[in-house]
Parts: structure tokens; sequence; C-alpha cells
């Protein structure tokens, strides 16, 4: 009994400091109002409540607002702030439009994933790994796609056999573990991207950093240099990372020094492109494993959540897979597995498409922080220090930009692909104030080529190689929503066999 009291003072305890910290936060966040409606609180005082229900109905409160303030500007209560939320094409294109040095995107990631506690202060002061992706990954497509459709092959070999009975995998945990190492035979190549140990590590870290981001956002600003130290997982997840990376970056470096720039044998992968483009104390060992592990946190997040989502869509309406399977095989037969064949998949690019469209990662995109006092066309008065993003889940479900917006249509933007108008536009990588998945503008996302190429590789290996279906057959298993987020089901499995027909 002495134990149960104990344990129950704890919990209180916890409950105290919970209460204590987020208050402090709501004080502290509130003493500078921002001048648009609010929606989901009334009050003062109701906004605390607010904060806590965001939680849990985040979608339905931006719905609720996107609803009330259509083409316009409102702001939801979160514990630690007001969040403002455009609206409408002509605001999300100034959002667009706006200079850095007025709404910051870097800024605003870096407070919101707190990243100078959760991957290191060097990459907010240096990102030229963006700049890479965005230049250096997206030329190479065509050179490194049999690398990539290489690794697909041996990924799906090793973790999803062929077999003749159905046999059920858990979705989201296996298709990590094939994105990761497809992603990373690009990043740093053979032997490494199939070293187990290498991909537990990445796969934690993405884990690792955005539990941190979450606790550290939580934390009074006083505190956060304490806490982000001591929930940063950037020094173990190096220490971890040099065990495989240190070996390669020592030897890069070594055959840099004897032979120059462009030595004998030199591999055509990430961690190279980061070392030609390096100086100074940016080509230390441990700064490039920092690195790569930002590198693979972004692109196996994203990529691997996508590819579940759309999965458990094909494995529950049966009936788009042999269309798909038709344009594959005529794709392949004319193109060969080709980054140029991957263009001309144009049921399948649409498959991925609408599966962001209706289950995208986040209710919210076009992250900028207010880095200096903004005002809108509108008259909106923005100041210094807001936070603001688009609704991005609302603007996707809008009747008035997609017919039917709540129903998953597959092959949506591949029927109004088909007179060739607006044949761009209707690309799975193509941003527009009512696609927003991918953020939108010159600041969009710069991997956007290389995930999509990546996804539509497996798609088409996927509908080639087996048949597939639901456990329970037909049901699709619901998102899980949390705050601003939406992930798919992380315990659902998915059923293969090897291909019937």
């Amino acid at each position: 009994m002495e134990e149960i009291r104990s344990l129950s003072n704890g919990y209180i305890a916890a409950v105290l400091v919970i209460v204590f910290i987020t208050g402090f936060q709501y004080l502290q966040a509130r003493r500078h109002d921002i001048k648009v409606p609010a929606v989901g609180c009334s009050g003062f005082f109701s906004s605390y409540v607010a904060a806590f229900r965001w939680i849990s109905h985040a979608k339905a409160i931006l719905e609720e607002g996107y609803v009330k303030h259509k083409h316009g500007i409102f702001k939801v209560s979160q514990p630690d702030r007001w969040q403002v939320i455009i609206t409408g094409p002509k605001l999300i294109e100034e959002v667009r439009r706006a200079p850095s040095n007025k709404l910051s995107l870097k800024a605003g990631l870096d407070e919101s994933l707190a990243m100078g506690y959760t991957m290191g202060q060097e990459l907010i002061d240096n990102s030229y790994h963006v700049a890479i992706i965005r230049t250096q990954l997206t030329r190479n497509l065509s050179s490194v796609f049999p690398q990539v459709r290489n690794e697909i092959v041996h990924s799906f070999q090793d973790l999803i056999p062929l077999t003749d009975d159905w046999v059920g995998y858990p979705a989201v945990e296996t298709f990590m573990t094939i994105v990761a190492r497809t992603s990373n035979r690009i990043f740093v190549g053979l032997p490494t991207c199939r070293d187990p140990d290498y991909i537990k590590l990445n796969i934690e870290y993405t884990v690792q950093v955005f539990k941190a981001a979450t606790l550290i956002g939580l934390t009074p600003s006083f505190l956060r240099p304490i806490v982000g130290r001591l929930l940063s997982p950037a020094r173990s997840g190096v220490r971890r990372g040099l065990k495989h990376l240190r070996p390669i970056i020592e030897e890069r470096l070594r055959k840099y020094e004897e032979y120059g720039l462009n030595y004998p044998d030199k591999p055509n992968d990430m961690l190279t492109w980061m070392m030609d483009e390096a100086e100074g104390n940016e080509r230390g060992v441990e700064i490039l494993c920092l690195r790569m592990l930002s590198v693979n946190m972004t692109a196996l997040h994203t990529s691997s959540m996508s590819l579940a989502q759309a999965m458990f869509h094909l494995a529950s309406k049966p009936q788009y897979i042999e269309p798909m399977r038709v344009e594959v095989e005529r794709v392949i037969q004319e193109d060969g597995w080709t980054k140029e064949a991957m263009t001309k998949m144009r049921k399948v690019d649409s498959f991925l498409k609408e599966t962001q469209r209706v289950n995208g990662l986040s209710f919210l995109s076009t992250l900028r922080l207010a880095v200096d006092d903004y005002t809108f066309s509108d008259g909106t008065f923005i100041p210094k220090g807001t936070l603001m993003s688009v609704a991005s889940a609302a603007t996707h479900n809008d009747p008035e930009l997609y017919e039917n917006a709540n129903e998953f249509q597959g092959f949506r933007f591949a029927d109004l692909r088909e007179d060739g108008v607006g044949d761009v536009k209707h690309q799975m990588v193509s941003t527009s104030p009512e696609y927003l998945p991918f953020g939108h503008g010159s600041y969009a996302c710069p991997g956007r080529f290389f995930a999509a190429n990546e996804l539509k590789a497996m798609m088409a290996h996927i509908v080639l190689n087996y048949d597939v279906k639901m456990e329970p057959d037909g049901v699709r298993p619901q998102d899980i929503h949390f705050t601003l987020h939406c992930a798919p089901n992380l315990t659902a499995k998915i059923l293969f066999r090897k291909r019937q027909q």
C-alpha cells in the first residue's frame, strides 16, 4: 500500500510540474497578443483549455477556422504560443513571395523543431547540405536511378520475399527499413546502406528528434538550454554514426589529399557531394556525420510514412492494382527501369499525389516565423516572433478546389492530365496554393524530386511483383492524429504474396 501511495504521489507531482510549466508557457506566450480572430476559444483563460484540445482535435479546429475565415487569417491556441494560420490563394502567394528577412522558413524550423538542440547549432549556422539536395541530388537523378532500382529489388527480396501464400508484414516498420536502405544507397553507398545497425540508427534518430523537439517546445525558454542539452539526440547519434562513417570519410579525405578533387573511382553520392562543398571545419568527420543524420531524418520520415499511407489505400482498394500494372508494364517495356520511365507513370504518380492530398503528414504546411513585423495586403499586422503556417489539410478538403474532396480518387490527377492541359501542374512534385504537402514556392521541399522518383519506383515494383490486401481484408486502418501531425497506423499489417496473374 505504501508503494502505491508513493507512486500516486509521484504521478501527482509530475502532473503539477506539467501544469506549472504549461501554465508558465501559456502566460509568457500571451503577453503580446496577435490581433486576429481566434478559433476554438473565446477568452484569455478559455484559450488555455483550447491549447490542450489542440493535442487531439487540431484537424477539426483548423477546418472550423478555414470555413469561418476562408481567404483570411486566424489564430489557434497551443500550449506554448498562439499560431497564426493563413488561408486562400492570395495570402498563400504573399507568404511565398515574402522575403526571408521578414518571414523565415529556416527560423520557423528552428523554432518548431528546436533544431539548435535536437540537430545541432552547426546545421542552423550553415545549411549548405540543403542546397546540395536541391541541386546535386536532383541533377543526378538519372545517373543514380540504376542504384535506386537495384537497392529496391534487393530490399524487397530481403524483407518481403516472394511466396505463394499470404504473409503479413508491419507496414510502417517494413517500409521504413526499405526506404532507409534505398535512400542510403545514394547517400553513402554499399555496403553501409545495408548495415542493420546503421539503418537502425537512422530510424531511431528520426524518432528521437521529433520526441525531443516536442518536449523542448513545452519547456519555458529560460530552461531550454538545460533541457535541450539533456534531451538532444545529436551527440549520441554522432557517436553511433561514427562507427560506420568515420572509416569511409577518412578514406575519402585521404584520397582528396593524395589525388585532388577528382580522384580515381570517386563515388557519386550525397556524402561525396557534401565533402566537395565543405570547407575548413565543415570537413570534420563529426560534422559530416551529423549532416548525414539530418539528411536521413528528413528522407526517412516523409518517404516511409507516405509509402505506408499509399499502400494502405492500395491494399484496401484492389481495383487500382490492375490499371497501374498495365501502365507500369507498358512504360517499362518502352523505356526500361529509368528515371525517364518514372515520368511517364501517370497513374502511379496520381495515386501517390492523391494519397498526400487525403493523408498528408501534417495538417499545416509552408511554415514561417516572422523575424520582423509584417503586414499582409488585407491589413493584418503580424508582430515579430509570430509562428505561422498555411492550413494545408483544410485546403485539400475544400470542395471548391477538389470535386468530391472527401473521397479518395486514386487517378484524380491522371484524369486531369488526359488532355495534356496543365500537365505539369498535376504532377506529384508540383506545388501550388491548392496543393501544399511539400510547401510552396522556392522554399518547397528540396528533396521532393528524389522522393517522388523513389516512391514511384517502389510502387511500380510492388504492383508488378505482388498481390496485396489488408488484414482484415478491405479495411483501411485509421490514421493517428496528434496535434498537427497525421501518421499512418504504426502496427497495421499488409498481406503480400507473389503475383498470381
